[in-house]
């Protein structure tokens, strides 16, 4: 009997006893969580509206002016509109919050 446990992991079978939990768990460490957050960014993307506060993904921080299929005009400083990638926003964060740092009106 112990020759044939040894047998059937020394063969290709036993490779596969090894492999197995090893893409599992690469699949629950690494792909998966990669999925979900690609899933959070694209749903966050298609909800951003006029008005909201967004941060870009090169950390310039400002206020969507318009949306469009693809792209987004954002206002970045009084008067100063740039037309944005929307993939290339990282955030979007609540209108309603005030910075710590921010006088109070």
């Amino acid at each position: 009997m112990e020759n044939a446990v040894q047998g059937i992991l020394e063969g290709p079978f036993g490779t596969l006893i090894f492999f197995v939990p090893v893409i599992v768990l690469f699949y629950f460490m690494l792909i998966r969580p990669q999925a979900q957050q690609a899933k959070r960014h694209r749903e966050m993307i298609a909800a951003v509206k006029r008005g909201d506060t967004v941060v870009m993904s090169n950390g310039m921080v400002g206020k969507v002016t318009r949306v469009e299929t693809d792209e987004a005009m954002v206002e970045i400083a009084q008067g100063v509109n740039v037309r944005v990638i929307k993939a290339m926003i990282a955030e979007v964060r609540d209108r309603t919050a005030i910075a710590a740092n921010d006088a109070k009106a």
